[in-house]
């Protein structure tokens, strides 16, 4: 089933895509399927029984490896599909054997037709096994795991058939206009790559004409190279007697500078003895100056050694004093801390004494202030006393020395009267 499935591939018809053309019309896109899914039942059936094909070869592919690891098998497949794949895989070898006894003289369809009973079992037993693994799904699914049990032979032709798949599914989405769309498509194509073809032509033909303009330029620039060549030829060889030239007159001003060198040099090794003469009296010289300094500092350094000896002395009894006084200062201290704390205890009570005496203060201030208020009170509570009975007794003698007045009138007039009738009675 899988090989006549295989066989439709040779119906798809795609695109020429080595013989595209160097320009694309923008304009025409290729024709892409209207429909994403697919709606009729024949395709559903044909994509379906498609994918039932390749669901089939990869368990078929990997049946070797189950039979070359039963006991890892075993345990997920049973007894009765390893036995059924033994059975499918021993044939399969009866069949090769058979197929190598043969003659190879004799043509291939006569071979066939003397093993057909022997293949038709071989597709018995391969349909059985397939039974039997699609009765267990889950044993059908961990062999359809097991890729790198498939030879690569079988895993190219499964890949075959999804690449046909994936062709028909393409093809079966197409309508009948899509497809003459696609045809036309097609045919616009192969016209531009034409078109383009002539006009690749041209352009290697103009290449070719340039080409050889560009040789004959080559080979006048070749001409010219070889003429300068020559010209440097000779140059060259006007140079090298330039150069001897040259040369010979080097030497003779070489002869006259090595003479004038000699006489420098004589010069100068005059000027070197003399030189080393000034050299050897000023270190003579230098060696008394030094013995001197040397001297010098030989009575510095033991200068600086006593003082540094009696520094040291001094010091030690400056430090050894000191130690003493800062023992004393230490114990001062502590007494002066002492006294400090004493003096802050007092000061604390010296305050508190004090404010009592300032409460106290107040107290006695605010107490004579009351007793002079009280005295002015006392004393303007005693004059208004006075006055009032000063008042009080002078009211008194008013009224009593009127009373004294009244009676004396009375008399006056009792007097008179008497006297009045005295004198009548005269």
């Amino acid at each position: 089933m899988a090989l006549d499935i295989l066989a439709l591939a040779s119906f798809y018809q795609g695109p020429a895509m080595n013989k595209m053309g160097l320009k694309a019309d923008a304009s025409k896109k290729p024709v892409v399927p209207s429909k994403s899914k697919l709606t009729t039942i024949e395709a559903k059936r044909i994509m379906s029984v498609l994918e039932e094909a390749i669901y089939k070869v990869e368990l078929v592919t990997v049946l070797s490896y189950v039979a070359s690891n039963p006991e890892d098998m075993e345990k997920v497949l049973g007894e009765d599909i390893l036995r059924a794949v033994r059975e499918l895989l021993q044939e399969e070898a009866e069949m090769e054997e058979e197929w190598q006894l043969r003659d190879l003289d004799v043509s291939i369809e006569v071979q066939k037709s003397s093993l057909l009973p022997l293949i038709q079992q071989i597709k018995d037993s391969t349909k059985n096994v397939l039974r039997l693994l699609l009765s267990k799904p889950q044993a059908a699914g961990f062999l359809q795991m097991q890729t790198l049990g498939r030879s690569a032979g079988a895993q190219k032709f499964i890949d075959s058939l999804r690449e046909l798949q994936g062709f028909l599914f393409e093809k079966l989405l197409t309508s009948p206009m899509e497809a003459k769309d696609k045809a036309q498509f097609i045919q616009d194509i192969n016209k531009r790559n034409q078109r383009n073809q002539e006009v690749i032509d041209a352009l290697e033909n103009e290449l070719t004409a340039r080409r050889k303009s560009r040789e004959a330029e080559v080979e006048k620039e070749n001409f010219v190279i070889q003429e300068l060549k020559t010209r440097l030829h000779q140059v060259l060889k006007f140079s090298e007697s330039s150069l001897l030239r040259t040369k010979q007159e080097a030497e003779k001003q070489q002869k006259v500078d090595f003479r004038a060198s000699q006489a420098r040099v004589a010069k100068i090794q005059q000027e070197i003895l003399m030189l080393r003469s000034q050299f050897h009296n000023l270190v003579t010289e230098n060696r008394e100056m030094e013995q001197a300094l040397r001297k010098k500092k030989y009575k510095v350094e033991t200068e600086i050694e006593n003082w540094i000896q009696k520094y040291d002395t001094e010091m030690g009894e400056k430090q050894e004093e000191y130690e003493d006084l800062d023992l004393i200062h230490k114990e001062e201290k502590v007494q002066l801390e002492e006294l400090q704390h004493r003096h802050d205890v007092l000061l604390e009570e010296f305050a508190q004494v004090r404010e009592e005496r300032e409460i106290l203060a107040k107290r006695r201030l605010e107490a004579e202030q009351e007793m002079v208020r009280m005295v002015r009170a006392a004393t303007l509570i005693q004059a208004l006393w006075k006055g009032y009975l000063v008042r009080s007794l002078l009211r008194s003698k008013k009224k009593k020395r009127g009373k004294g007045k009244a009676k004396g009138k009375e008399k006056g007039k009792d007097k008179g009267k008497e006297k009045g009738k005295s004198k009548g009675k005269k």
